[in-house]
Parts: structure tokens; C-alpha cells; sequence
């Protein structure tokens, strides 16, 4: 690979660097978006409103900027020259600006660079939106070519002082007299990424404090009827014995399960911190008014009826999506039944769920109001103690990215289950879920798993970010129990007890399915155990013990185990026949993991005890869980998403590399030159290749030529034997004529000049300036291809298979979700089903697997930097033996004008 240093990608944000949510430090929120000409008059008020001394920090003289000034802020049209970001909130229903940052842009020595300005309200100093605006101007600046802003402020203004010294952005600082520039590069790098994500996840659980941590929670829509939505929730509050203070309320009722109703959310006697909104959809809004009148931080919406009923209702949820951020407040809903936290200072069951759950450490979010509360009664059928639980709903504003955020340092979660029916934002989550997951577990089940291709992207996302993915939800709560009760094995060598032959077999199977290794014990320790275990039948790849084995038989058949050096894992199988009764194995189970964890270290026990009865969840001795499967295949299923997990969460993470010899700049002009002149259209292959060559992809030897003549003459530079083909961005060649290999001679050559021309003839192809390219041949290679498609939610996919012949024997490919790490590339190589052509196999030599690697990463590289690329179509790609690298032999690229 060719010398490379980490490359930083800019943060991905909910909704986008320049429009959307913001959360506040205090957790309160507000919308951000680019100021327009429209905005001049309330701009002006704005800087009016500055106290005397922001203003003069801000335009170093206390007078009103000149209204020249203003407007030029108002113009977004070049945003390579300058840009102005605004943010707002909403007081007494109209939006008020209360921060605004600009750039301008100006030619320096260190290429083009930008002045950075800022202004915050007085009110709202403090609150962490100098930081959120500085690093939002960078992200824009950046993709404009802007890599470095400069900005001068007054030494007695030590809140921009401190934006600027705490951005992670390298800052070089003059004193000028009184005044201090600063200097910094705003391309991303490891701190400013850092410091980034630190803000976001503070701010974001902040936010979402109110939400599960209420002190105090309003019910409105609160009732006395027993079948409607605001009785059950007062009366799962109470019963739940949530420590915090309830609100009823309810304009017609003194009181509601005995407590005392309010007619108003005005007329509480405080701001409770959470609304409740049970009414039906046509009071929503008028509620949502109030709440934020009366300064409510956060609110759950039961209502249904609104995106989930089609373009009106969508319309409707962006209405109520929009007032709630304009008044600082977050949202769960609409379509939510509830919230729940079962830490015993808060006791919160604000759910239509009417059965307690069991307090734990597994977090829990549904998108399914309804499935989740079946969750809830699954995590108590099966005693998985949760620590809280939201159902998302419709996901006008908390997402399963917060709730990401917010598990990720709650001290009460270990566990993380989500049920997903979409993704809002899926590179945000896969960013958050990638950082999460090497903390804590993320088990989560998708539906839509008939939808095919796009199946296969949901399966590549969580395969590189480290989730799980369960097919249904029983395996879900499988996996929990297992998570909650076991540590992680350090490999994937699994041992097996069983007192059948049979259940032995079927698990041994069922393991090997799931990517277990399935131990043969060496002799050595047959004769260590043998001694101990006198009534074995036999070793095979399992210990099977006698039909009528005891519970003495079990537990030294466990604690030794267990106590080998040569197994991960334990699978134990118990199939009651009438002789030791299950209570006796169970505790025997029991005595033996106890024992070898003192000895020997814990190792993860998983049990299937296969009897008349239905078998409980756990085996409980104390602070020792043992998981019960009621079946073996369960178990080992389990244990292999377990040992797949802990190789993931065990390796370094991915660097995401930056080429030193790639000339991306070079590259982005000529995207830039080409879409100014085609606009959305295939690149010329003259252009494709220069943009590939740019960025330093290996190029077979090619030579454009537009006539038979020069045709000849590019053979005779390159040598023969050549391919002569089509260079139209066209697939299939082959299938008009348009590929000729192996050609030997000049007479040749020029027959297979023409033999192209009469093919593209009927499609207008001789128009091209150059349609026919000459290359050198190779030999002895393995044909490859990588694409790159455009997926509307998550992104550039790259998909590499094999190609040619060996496609049509071995029709399998892998793809994986932009921005590749150096691990994604290694996996989507070594995880392909042909990758053994590639590593030797069949008596052919191994390839440079380095240089295929490499190639994928520039792919990546291109396409993240490039946003502009649509499509690409690298077929063939050559893979040579030994160190002799890869070459592309074909290529298509698409570009779409970017939407202003």
C-alpha cells in the first residue's frame, strides 16, 4: 500500500451541517439553516439587539453593521466566497434569530482560506452554539475548498476565546495590542473529531434527560375512562410507583385515579419536565403551544395519524417536528406508547404496558409502538431485566441515534436490543453504532428482510459497525439473555456435554452452521479427563455421557471442561429421560461453572435442557446465570453471534486512510469541468481515466485512438499481442462486437478497428472523438470487479466479486457501506467466497491481495470525497501473482449535478 495517514471524516449530522436540529449544551435544542435575502430585516434586528459589548466583539465598533454588510450576508449563492449560518428559536410563535456565523473567503498563501465571524445573543452565551456554529462553518468551508479560517477578537472576549482553543482544530494565536488572531486548519482531524463527538453525545443525553429522568411529568389527556390512553397512563405511573410528581390533566375532571387534575398545562403549579400528550391528533398542536409556553423540555406524542398515514400526515409531523425544535423541546412520537426506566430513584413505567419489567441492564427501543410492548412481555417471559425502554414511533425527532448516545454511558445498560423498521439517518447511525458497539452489545432485528438488495445493505452495515443482527425477536431476547448472563469467548472453539449421541449431533451441526469451531480433544486430554469422568461413553467431537448420567456425572464433566485450555466455550445438553431428575442436573450445571470460573477464568455456559416441560430462562445460583435454550440449535446459533461479535469487538479499529499521491483537487476539477459542460451523464473515457489516474488507481496501458492508422501505431507503442476495444462508458462490449483480445498484428488491428465501427454504427457511437482504446494484454491474472452504487438512505455501496469465467462458477459478491476502513477492505477480500483464486487455490499463484486492498480503499476515498459520483464500474480488474499488482482493464464512471 502506498504511504497513507489517517483521514478524518467530517461529522455526520442528523439532519445536515446546514439546516436542522442543533442540541444545545444544556440540552435545550434549536434549528440552524443558511441566512437568505429574505432574512435582512430580521439580521438587522438581531445585531440590534446585541448587548453593547457583543456588539463591538463582533464588529470591534459599537454601531450597527452597514446595511451593505447585512446583505452581503444574506446571499448564499457562492458559498465558495462567503456564507452566513443562522440559528434560531421560536418566541411568542415567531422565529428568532439568536446566533450567526459567517465566512469569507479570500485568496492566501496557504490557498484559500476565510475570515470566521460570530455572534450569540447575550441570552444564549454559553450555551455551547459558538462551537456547534465554528464546526458546521468548517464542514461547509472545507467542501468548498476552504481549508483554513482566521479570525481576530478582542482579549476580553473569552467565550470565543475558548470556541476557538477547544474546537480540536490546530490554532496558531497572535496578540496584536489588545486583540488576538487566530489562525487554524479546519480540515478534520483526530481531536477535532473527538471533541466533536464529545459535545454531541453531552449535549445530546442532556437532552434527553427530561425524557427518562423526569422529576416531574405531566398527563395531558389524563382521564377517568378506563379504555382510554391518559387513565392508562396515570394509572401505570402510580402503580409503578414512579418516585417523581404526576400531573393530571383534564379541563373536565377534579381529579383523576385520586389525584388532583389541572384544567391547563398553564395552570400547573411548576414546569413539570415531561408532557405526556394523549389527546387525539387534532389537539396536538395546540398542546405542543402550551407546553412550550410554559417551558416543558421534552414530550411524548401518543397520537397516531401522522406520517404513518400518508403526505398529509407527513406534512402534518414536519409542522409538529418544527415547533417542538423551535421551542428548545425534544420529541418521542408521534405514534409512541411510552417511555420506562426502571432505575429504582426514578421507578418510571410511563407505558401502556400493564406488566412490570424487571429491573436490569438491557436498553430497549422499539420503532413498533404495539411490537413494543410485546418486547416488554418477551424481556418478562424470558427475566431479561431491562434498564429503560422507549418505543420511537414515528421518529419525528429522538431517533435510535440518540438513544445510541445515550446508552453508551449509562451506567445502568450493558445491553443494547433495537427493533428497526427504518433508518432516518443510517451513516449516522452507522457511525454511532460503530463507536458504541466496541463498548457495549447492539443486538437489533430489521424488518424487511424480503426486500432483497436491500436486505444485503442492512447486513453489510451491521456487519461493519459490530451489531448483531437477530432474524426474529425470540432470537433477540436469546442473545440478551446470553449477553446479560455470560462474558464474551475469547474464540470460536466450542465444547460440547450432551447424554445423547443424537442432541450431540444435531449441535455439533448446528454449531459448525454458525461458525463455530467444534473441538476434537487432543489425547492428552481424553487421558486428563478420562479418570474423571468414568461413566463416559464416548469422545467423538463431543462428551457424551450415559443416558442415565447423574448430576455428579454433569458437574465433572462441566468443571472439567471448562478447565480446558482447548475449548472457548460450553454448550450442555440435557435430555430427561425419567432417571436424574432436572432439578439435579440443573444445580450439578450450576456447581460446575462456579467451580472452573474460580479455577479457571469464566468462559461462557450455555445450557438446552430438552425435557416434558417447558425449560425456565436461567439457571440462578446466586450472582451465577446460566441461559436455557429449548433447543440445542438455539444455543449454538447464539454463541456463534456471540463468538463473531467478540472477534469484531477484540480487533483494532479500521483506519480510514488518506493517500498521499492522491490528487483529489486535481480530481474534483475535472467532475466540476464535466458537469459544467454535460451536466448528469457518463464521463468520456478519456475523462474517466484521468480522474482514476488522479487519484492514483492502477491503469492497465491504454491508448485512445480515433482511426485504424493510430490504432496500429498505439499497438506498435504498447506491443503486441493487445485488446482492442470499445472506449464508449457502454456495458456489455462484447455483446455488439466491441472487444477484440489477443490481436497480433497490424492488419489485425485495423480489422478490429472496424469491426467496432460497423458494431456501434446503429447507436451513434462514431460520433465519440475517441471510441476505440488499444491496451497490453494480460496473462495469468484473476478478473475482478468492483461497482459503486448510490443507495438513497445509506450511501456509496461498494460491491467486489470476482469476474470473467470464474464469476459464471462462483456467482457470489460482497459489498460494504462507504467510508471503507483498512478492516472493511481486509473483510470484504478475505470474506468472499472465491477468495481462495486469489490466495493460491487450484495450483494458481497467489495475487497481490495488498493491491486489491489498496484499491478498494481509493474507491472509497473517491466516492466520499467526491459526492458527485453516482456510479462506477471497475470490470475487469486484473489480479497478477506474486507482487506484480492489480490493473484496471475497464471503467465506467456517472456524475449528477449535486442539488443546489
Amino acid at each position: 500500500m502506498s504511504s497513507v495517514q489517517p483521514l478524518y471524516l467530517p461529522p455526520v449530522y442528523q439532519d445536515a451541517a446546514d439546516s436542522g436540529r442543533i442540541i444545545l449544551r444544556d440540552g435545550t435544542t434549536a434549528t440552524i439553516r443558511v441566512a437568505v435575502p429574505e432574512d435582512f430585516p430580521a439580521l438587522q434586528v438581531f445585531f440590534a439587539n446585541l448587548s453593547l459589548d457583543s456588539r463591538v466583539h463582533r464588529f470591534f465598533s459599537p454601531n450597527l453593521p452597514r446595511p451593505e454588510l447585512v446583505r452581503e450576508m444574506c446571499d448564499p449563492s457562492d458559498p465558495r466566497k462567503q456564507l452566513t449560518l443562522l440559528v434560531e428559536r421560536v418566541f411568542d410563535g415567531e422565529p428568532t434569530i439568536i446566533a450567526a456565523a459567517s465566512y469569507y473567503a479570500q485568496r492566501g498563501q496557504k490557498g484559500l482560506t476565510a475570515e470566521a465571524a460570530f455572534a450569540v445573543a447575550d441570552a444564549f452565551q454559553g450555551k455551547g452554539i459558538g462551537s456547534l456554529l465554528l464546526e458546521r462553518l468548517a464542514v461547509i468551508a472545507v467542501r468548498h475548498g476552504i481549508k483554513h479560517f482566521w479570525a481576530v477578537t478582542h482579549a476580553d472576549n473569552r467565550g470565543m476565546i475558548e470556541v476557538f482553543k477547544q474546537s480540536g482544530f490546530p490554532v496558531k494565536t497572535k496578540w496584536d495590542g489588545s486583540d488576538i488572531a487566530f489562525d487554524m486548519a479546519v480540515i478534520p482531524s483526530e481531536t477535532s473529531i473527538a471533541r466533536f463527538e464529545r459535545r454531541d453525545r453531552v449535549a445530546t443525553i442532556a437532552s434527553l434527560r427530561p425524557i427518562f429522568q423526569p422529576q416531574s411529568i405531566a398527563i395531558i389527556g389524563a382521564s377517568r375512562s378506563p379504555t382510554s390512553p391518559g387513565y392508562h397512563l396515570i394509572r401505570t405511573l402510580v402503580l409503578g410507583g414512579y418516585h417523581g410528581t404526576v400531573y393530571p390533566v383534564n379541563s373536565h375532571a377534579h381529579s383523576v385515579c385520586s389525584i388532583r387534575a389541572y384544567p391547563s398545562i398553564e395552570s400547573l403549579p411548576e414546569t413539570p419536565d415531561l408532557a405526556i400528550i394523549a389527546v387525539p391528533r387534532e389537539g396536538v398542536m395546540t398542546v405542543v403551544d402550551d407546553c412550550a409556553a410554559k417551558g416543558v423540555r421534552a414530550v411524548v406524542v401518543v397520537a397516531s395519524g401522522f406520517a404513518d398515514v400518508g403526505p398529509q400526515g407527513q406534512a402534518l409531523q414536519q409542522e409538529l417536528r418544527d415547533k417542538v425544535r423551535g421551542a428548545g423541546m425534544r420529541l418521542v412520537g408521534p405514534n409512541s406508547l411510552g417511555v420506562m426506566n426502571t432505575d429504582p430513584a426514578v421507578q418510571m413505567n410511563a407505558t401502556f404496558s400493564p406488566i412490570p419489567a424487571i429491573s436490569g441492564h438491557v436498553g430497549v427501543a422499539s420503532q413498533s409502538a404495539s411490537l413494543g410492548l410485546a418486547l416488554l412481555a418477551l424481556a418478562q417471559q424470558r427475566q431479561v431485566g431491562v434498564s429503560t425502554f422507549v418505543t420511537l414511533g414515528n421518529k419525528a425527532d429522538v431517533s435510535s441515534n440518540d438513544m445510541l448516545q445515550y446508552w453508551e454511558e449509562d451506567e445502568h445498560t450493558n445491553v443494547i436490543l433495537l427493533y428497526l423498521e427504518s433508518f432516518g439517518n443510517p451513516r449516522r447511525f452507522g457511525r454511532l453504532a460503530r463507536r458504541v458497539s466496541r463498548v457495549k452489545p447492539i443486538v437489533a432485528v430489521a424488518s424487511g428482510r424480503s426486500s432483497g438488495k436491500g436486505d444485503d445493505v442492512l447486513d453489510a452495515l451491521f456487519h461493519q459497525t459490530g451489531v448483531i443482527r437477530a432474524a426474529t425477536l425470540d432470537e433477540m431476547f436469546d442473545l440478551a439473555t446470553a449477553l446479560t448472563t455470560q462474558p464474551l469467548p475469547r474464540g470460536r472453539r466450542v465444547g460440547i456435554v450432551t447424554n445423547t449421541t443424537g442432541a450431540g449431533n444435531v449441535v455439533c451441526d448446528a454449531a459448525e452452521a454458525a461458525g463455530l469451531e467444534v473441538v476434537a480433544l487432543s489425547e492428552d486430554i481424553k487421558a486428563q479427563l478420562q479418570p474423571q469422568l468414568p461413566r463416559l461413553t464416548d469422545f467423538k467431537n463431543s462428551v457424551d455421557l450415559p443416558v442415565s448420567a447423574t448430576g455428579q456425572d454433569y458437574r465433572k464433566a462441566v468443571e472439567a471442561l471448562l478447565a480446558c485450555d482447548e475449548i472457548d466455550a460450553l454448550i450442555v445438553i440435557y435430555v430427561h429421560v425419567g432417571i436424574a431428575e432436572p432439578e439435579e442436573i440443573n444445580q450439578a450445571i450450576l456447581d460446575g461453572a462456579r467451580a472452573s470460573r474460580e479455577t479457571a477464568g469464566p468462559k461462557p455456559v450455555l445450557v438446552s435442557l430438552l425435557a416434558e416441560t417447558a425449560p425456565q430462562p436461567k439457571l440462578v445460583a446466586g450472582e451465577l446465570h446460566v441461559p436455557v435454550y429449548g433447543s440445542p440449535e438455539s444455543a449454538a446459533y447464539v454463541l456463534g453471534k456471540m463468538a463473531t461479535y467478540a472477534v469484531w469487538q477484540s480487533q483494532p479499529p479500521g483506519l480510514i486512510p488518506d493517500f498521499q499521491d492522491a490528487k483529489m483537487d486535481e480530481a474534483r476539477r475535472i467532475l466540476q469541468e464535466w458537469l459544467s459542460a454535460h451536466g448528469t451523464s457518463w464521463l468520456s473515457t478519456e475523462q474517466t481515466w484521468a480522474l482514476l489516474a488522479a487519484v492514483g488507481m492502477p491503469l492497465l496501458s491504454t491508448k485512445l485512438v480515433s482511426g485504424p492508422q493510430d490504432a496500429v501505431q498505439a499497438a506498435r507503442e504498447i506491443g503486441y499481442p493487445v485488446a482492442v476495444k470499445l472506449a464508449a462508458p457502454r456495458p456489455h462490449k462484447a455483446a455488439i462486437d466491441g472487444v477484440h483480445l489477443g490481436v497480433t498484428s497490424g492488419a489485425g488491428v485495423q480489422r478490429a478497428y472496424r469491426a467496432i465501427m460497423e458494431g456501434i454504427a446503429p447507436f451513434n457511437g462514431a460520433e465519440s472523438e475517441h471510441t476505440v482504446m488499444v491496451q497490453s494484454m494480460v496473462n495469468g491474472a484473476v478478473e475482478l470487479k468492483i461497482t459503486v452504487t448510490e443507495d438513497p438512505k445509506f450511501g456509496p455501496i461498494v460491491t467486489f466479486g470476482l469476474g470473467g469465467e470464474d464469476a459464471e462458477l462462483i456467482e457470489e459478491s460482497r459489498s460494504a457501506i462507504t467510508p471503507l476502513t483498512s478492516r472493511d477492505a481486509v473483510e470484504l477480500v478475505q470474506e468472499m467466497r472465491g477468495y481462495p483464486l486469489l490466495a493460491g487455490a487450484h495450483g494458481r499463484q497467489p495475487t497481490d491481495v495488498d493491491a486489491i486492498k489498496d484499491l478498494l480503499l481509493r474507491v472509497s476515498m473517491l466516492v466520499e470525497g467526491l459526492p458527485e459520483i453516482a456510479e462506477i464500474d471497475l470490470n475487469p480488474v486484473f489480479a497478477l501473482p506474486g507482487d506484480d499488482g492489480i490493473w484496471i482493464g475497464d471503467a465506467r464512471v456517472r456524475v449528477e449535478a449535486l442539488p443546489e
